[in-house]
């Protein structure tokens, strides 16, 4: 478990009384006794959260000790219970799915040493744990815990029971504290200190935006791996019933956040069914997928002998545009998505439009969030045989395995196209076809390391071949990532694999771009700001709201909320990218100016080849 963590992000299930309370069981139940008296109903939970994609499931365990069962009459039943919690589990799991024994408060007050001593305590935890590591469980999970002295005395039971690792959760207020008043930071970084504990975090109480809230005083307090474990929102009183009203959908958008922001494990508590855990992994793993996925998963067979490395193009000798990059003059791009449809006569003509305003090249979309459109490639050939200007060809590895990319690759450089962007590519989650298959056999940072040897005359599996590409190498930047340092790191990444510039997200906080920018200033290869006008008050809440990595600051949406009709709406978007290029521009080596929905015209006036009055 411990090693998976630092692999890939890891789905734990969602409610258990939950889905017990909406099969009919009453609340007063011993919801534990039911592993002995209707182990099939424990059974068939488990199954369908392995089904909707769990990495692992939860012991029916959670008030499975000798002081909670002692309110049942079922005190002398601990091991009985215990064992049996979590051999269903184990079952249920198979080999593919562990096994976490869950363990919860005493419900007693231990603040004031109370009525059961603290050796007491650690003896009622350890006696069920040890039931449960007699029963299977692969590790230790603690959760809903109000009281930070209570769950280090359970840490401690089960350091002496066991050897397994240790998910640490508490529950906290809104207030980012617990019912007990222990603070969340300090509380977090006691529990980080604790060789044993592997993860820290917080499960119950909170919806998962109030738990979003939370992350950054946890990840400030730990470097140790984050788990998040929300509720489906608070509950309401509904005709006499608690209900939760977080759709599954919403939970799984806060589920890429919590991934942005680093989280680790993503499961849920009260209110959350498999549906909720359903679309938490599909919508988190895609995700996952994409950025993790490296190029030692690719088993490629050696070449037979050693090729030779031949010398690269130089930048400037690629293509005009990597000439005006290489020379240091800035360039303007404008990009332009390709047609849903075959029919590309109304895009040729607003390339024609963009060539005679003086652009340099047309940037060309890939599928963007997850998209079925116009070939990209096809749309670049098409444009550059019509048009007499040069194009970005964005290049995703979303839809290829290794040996399509290398083909398409190589018989884009012998078509004539020159300028690749290479993109890891939006998962098909967020596009039109969810279920779709994403293939990512490699990121962005081992295509670019791919091209860069395509351009040398080696292919992917190291053979040699005698006319070598001159392919000019772009990979994308997100200066406002949620984990910055990530994203730095794989941007160093991509430029020491062989990125010779770089686009970045459309920019609408300066600050943070320049932020960036000095960041990486190490890196030394031109970057291209992108840029995007606002069309309308709901276009800019589209982009700060649903597109991936791109973050609007809210003084931007409140201008645009001003706009009185489509004219002086379209009029503050032209007026908010020409100020952020006049406040970027000496930074960077020129603007890749989108054309939102199409519309060139928006996208010239941001680049000042025409007047305002013309859009």
């Amino acid at each position: 478990m411990k090693e998976l963590l630092s692999q890939r992000v890891i789905i734990g299930d969602g409610a258990m009384g939950t889905m017990l309370y909406a099969k009919g069981v009453f609340v007063n139940t011993c919801f534990d006794e039911l592993c002995l008296t209707n182990s099939n109903l424990i059974k068939d939970i488990h199954s369908q959260y392995v089904a909707a994609g769990a990495d692992f499931i939860e012991t029916n365990s959670f008030g499975a000790s000798e002081i909670k069962l002692a309110k049942f009459g079922l005190a002398d039943k601990v091991e009985e219970i215990n064992c049996a919690a979590a051999e269903i589990a184990k079952k249920c799991a198979g080999d593919k799915v562990f096994a976490a024994g869950a363990v919860g408060p005493l419900g007693v007050d231990i603040a004031q040493g109370g009525r059961v001593s603290e050796k007491e305590v650690i003896q009622v935890f350890a006696n069920q744990i040890k039931a449960l590591v007699k029963g299977g469980v692969d590790f230790l999970l603690f959760e809903t815990f109000s009281n930070l002295k209570e769950l280090l005395l359970a840490i401690k039971a089960g350091g002496e029971v066991c050897q397994l690792p240790i998910v640490a959760q508490m529950t906290v207020t809104e207030y980012k504290e617990t019912l007990y008043g222990d603070k969340l930071s300090p509380a977090m970084a006691a529990l980080g200190e604790i060789e044993q504990v592997i993860a820290v975090g917080l499960n119950c109480s909170l919806g998962p935006a109030a738990m979003l809230e939370s992350l950054e005083f946890i990840k400030k307090a730990t470097t140790k791996p984050v788990s998040l474990q929300p509720n489906a929102g608070l509950p309401r009183s509904v005709d006499g019933r608690t209900l939760y009203m977080c759709t599954p959908e919403y939970m799984a958008e806060y589920a890429k956040r919590f991934y942005e922001k680093g989280v680790r494990i993503i499961g849920g508590c009260c209110g959350t069914t498999p549906e909720h855990i359903k679309q938490i992994a599909k919508a988190v793993k895609a995700l996952d997928k994409a950025m993790m996925t490296r190029p030692s998963a690719i088993k490629i067979s050696p070449a037979p002998k050693e090729a030779v490395r031949q010398k690269p193009v130089s930048l400037k000798a690629k293509s005009k545009f990597g000439a005006k990059l290489a020379a240091g003059k800035k360039v303007i791009t404008v990009e332009i998505t390709p047609p849903r449809g075959s029919v590309i006569h109304e895009l040729i003509e607003k390339v024609r439009f963009c060539r005679k305003a003086g652009i340099d090249a047309v940037n060309i979309p890939d599928g963007p969030r997850a998209s079925s459109r116009l070939s990209a490639m096809i749309t670049a050939i098409k444009i550059e045989q019509a048009c007499n200007i040069e194009t970005i060809l964005h290049f995703c590895c979303r839809d290829r395995n290794i040996i399509a990319m290398q083909s398409d690759l190589l018989g884009i450089h012998t078509v004539g196209l020159r300028n690749i962007l290479v993109i890891t590519g939006d998962p098909p989650k967020v596009g039109e076809y969810p279920d779709a298959t994403g293939v990512f056999d490699l990121d962005s940072v081992a295509l670019t390391s791919v091209i860069r040897d395509l351009n040398c005359g080696i292919d992917i599996a190291g053979n040699g071949f005698a006319s070598p590409t001159s392919l000019v190498i772009g990979v994308g930047a997100n200066p406002v990532a949620s984990d910055l340092d990530r994203e730095i790191e794989r941007y160093r990444a991509k430029v020491a694999a062989g990125a010779e510039y770089a686009i970045t997200q459309p920019v609408f906080d300066a600050e943070s771009f320049l932020n960036f920018l000095d960041k990486t200033k190490d890196c030394k290869i031109p970057v291209i700001a992108g840029i995007w006008p606002f069309t309308s008050y709901k276009n800019a809440e589209f982009m700060a709201n649903e597109v991936p990595g791109v973050v609007v600051p809210q003084e931007f949406l409140n201008k645009m909320s001003q706009a009185r009709d489509r004219a002086q709406s379209r009029r503050m978007g032209v007026e908010i990218a020409r100020g952020l290029i006049k406040q970027i521009n000496d930074h960077v080596a020129g603007f890749a100016i989108s054309a939102p929905f199409g519309d060139v015209k928006m996208a010239l006036a941001v680049a000042g080849k025409i007047d305002v009055s013309q859009i």
